[in-house]
């Protein structure tokens, strides 16, 4: 019967939980220091397109010693439409063949006559084309101590 009772208390041993033993984390340091440091580089090409356009038309006569007939000095209009891309346009044209017609008044004498005609349309562009770099330096220390 003793072989026995050694038995059992043998594997009672054996099945009982172990306890665990906890040792303590100790850092090899006093002090110390970390430093990083990032840079970031992009680069932005834009284009700048700025187009002015005139919707109707200018008519200027100037001089001296001349004179028109009819009985108006405005020649008459007309009207254009043009779709580009979806997009419908409409805009107002000197209609040149009903202008005024204009004859030296006193003929023999001095005279001088300017007749300018700017229709609608596209009258001025502007292309910028411009490429940016910018670099962006992050440095950071941290510092650190027991």
């Amino acid at each position: 019967m003793k072989l026995l009772y050694a038995s059992v208390v043998i594997t009672t041993l054996a099945l009982a939980p172990r306890l665990a033993m906890a040792v303590p984390v100790v850092p090899n340091f006093t002090q110390g220091s970390m430093t990083s440091h990032t840079e970031t580089t992009s680069k932005v090409t834009e284009t700048i397109n700025s187009i002015d356009y005139n919707t109707g038309w200018q008519y200027t006569v100037t001089g001296t010693n001349i004179e028109h007939s009819g009985t108006s000095m405005s020649p008459d209009s007309s009207f254009t439409t043009n779709t580009t891309d979806g997009v419908t346009s409409t805009w107002t044209n000197l209609n040149m063949e009903n202008k005024p017609n204009w004859t030296i008044k006193r003929p023999g004498e001095a005279f001088q006559f300017t007749e300018t005609y700017q229709g609608p349309g596209m009258s001025n562009q502007t292309i910028i084309q411009r490429v940016t770099e910018i670099t962006s330096v992050t440095d950071t220390t941290s510092i650190f101590s027991q």
